[in-house]
């Protein structure tokens, strides 16, 4: 494993390798221009922001009137000082720079697994996953998320992946991409990388976690879905390096609420503290956890289900002194320290559908890396792990990656970054709680198919209502409400 360094990050949640991405101040004392966001006092902008920020040192990067929210760049080591007389200013923080983990999984952890097709030349058989939810696929008879009519699909609803774009041309996804826009700028967030000339149609997958999310969701070829006709919108914030700041984010929930997309799934997650110290300035990243909270409640407000994964890091979110434990053991050092509250964003901000993650094999038990926590998971949903004999003895010799979970992957990655054999590209098998996740972005999707008129609140309802009652009886910290299921809850059964 690579070292960490110090920092926050919000990661894309599969366990891609088992740690955590580096926490990066993007704002870090090193570099003499730092990045902030601000919150106004409503959840607009005044007229008079740009000079706001111009009297006190800094330039407007991103404006995002939809929320009130600014995200700003300065070299004056005063701004945030000279931001304290302005009343309209609700709070400003430093920008946290958001990474992937950029750790390439090779192989299954350096070992492939062959993939064997079936008689029809699909990978069904190696799909427990989609096959339980769907009680092996009656729920597309019932509703699909779309209807197929002379090789075209007319899609009922559209599921939006906010994640690292996506391979469009991929055979099991091209019928279904309706488009998206990515958010990244010319350069990167670095502003080296000359692969990323800044162009809103660029939502190539770099990475390949974001393919792998959308064809849970909505795969329809060799592997399926959970709606094989639902439409996907690709929303890249992550730029060729994994990273991402807030602001494009929740730029990109608004956006999507504006697509009048049905649902939003989000395979990431990470924590904001309200009171840590860097290099013995006091900080807090309020303002992130506040224009998070007003980006959910636009989305909601416009009628758009959120789906967020829960993270990998096996915390008891109810704990709260455990995660600022956490913080501090695993990011902090003499010239960083976590001292206040933790905030899961965005699996912990109200209104958000959070999702832990269950496995093949257990009815009682999470997968090992699932975090879990009362009023913090709504419902669980098949991410995968490596077995129940790896989770009795965790020896990393006893792993079986084929209780993992399959889904596409990019066609033009090199294969070693599968964790298939070099015969069978763009397929992979990966766990964690972003797996887990868009199987339920999957579920929220064919109920708005089959129910149009359902608000968010109805959707998640209705999921909550039919998931199968995993772990002791009723709502638990592990499953939530149980293990949501598509066929109980297109059928009420």
């Amino acid at each position: 494993m690579k070292k960490r360094k110090k920092g926050i990050a919000i990661v894309a949640s599969s366990i891609l390798a088992l740690s955590l991405s580096s926490f990066n101040l993007h704002t870090s004392a090193t570099s003499p221009v730092k990045s902030y966001l601000i919150a106004y006092n409503q959840s607009s902008l005044p007229k008079t922001y740009q000079t706001d920020i111009k009297n006190a040192g800094g330039e407007v990067i991103n404006a995002i009137p939809e929320i009130g929210g600014l995200e700003v760049r300065s070299s004056n080591p005063n701004f945030l000082n000279n931001l304290k007389s302005n009343s309209s200013i609700l709070a400003a923080n430093m920008e946290m720079h958001y990474k992937l983990d950029d750790e390439q999984p090779a192989g299954a952890d350096g070992k492939p697994v062959t993939l064997t097709p079936d008689k029809d030349g699909t990978y069904w058989g190696s799909q427990w996953d989609i096959r339980h939810l769907t009680n092996e696929g009656k729920s597309f008879k019932i509703e699909s998320g779309g209807t197929e009519a002379n090789g075209k699909v007319t899609h009922k609803a559209i599921v939006g992946v906010i994640d690292t774009g996506i391979d469009a041309n991929h055979p099991d996804l091209k019928a279904n991409y309706v488009g998206g826009q990515s958010f990244v700028p010319a350069g990167g967030y670095g502003g080296n990388d000359t692969s990323e000339t800044g162009s809103p149609s660029d939502v190539l997958d770099r990475e390949g976690h974001g393919t792998h999310v959308a064809g849970s969701i909505a795969g329809n070829g060799k592997i399926k879905g959970v709606g094989p006709d639902l439409g996907i919108m690709a929303y890249r914030i992550f730029d060729s390096s994994g990273s991402a700041p807030t602001a494009p984010i929740v730029k990109a929930m608004i956006q999507a609420a504006k697509d009048k997309v049905d649902v939003v799934n989000m395979s990431i997650g990470g924590y904001d503290n309200l009171k840590y110290e860097y290099n013995g300035t006091q900080y807090s990243d309020i303002a992130d956890v506040l224009l998070w909270k007003r980006a959910v409640k636009y989305a909601v407000n416009n009628n758009v289900t959120l789906v967020a994964s829960a993270g990998n890091e096996s915390l008891n979110y109810a704990d709260k002194k455990s995660l600022t434990d956490y913080l501090n053991a695993n990011y902090g050092d003499t010239n960083l320290i976590f001292k206040g509250v933790t905030i899961e964003t965005p699996g912990g901000v109200p209104g958000v559908i959070t999702v832990s993650s269950s496995n093949q094999w257990s009815k009682n038990q999470l997968a090992f890396y699932s975090n879990y926590g009362n009023s913090f998971i709504t419902v669980a949903a098949p991410g995968g792990d490596n077995g129940p004999k790896y989770a009795s003895t965790r020896n990393l010799n006893d792993r079986d990656f084929t209780y993992r979970a399959l889904s596409t992957w990019p066609t033009y990655l090199e294969p070693y970054f599968t964790t298939i054999d070099s015969e069978h590209p763009g397929y992979a098998y990966l766990h964690g709680t972003s797996m887990a996740s868009p199987k339920v972005a999957g579920i929220a999707g064919v109920i708005k198919a089959a129910h149009p008129d359902y608000k968010p609140a109805q959707v998640e309802a209705l999921i909550e209502k039919t998931a199968l009652d995993y772990g002791k009886p009723g709502y638990d910290p592990y499953f939530g409400k149980g293990e949501a299921n598509a066929y109980s809850a297109l059928t009420g059964k």
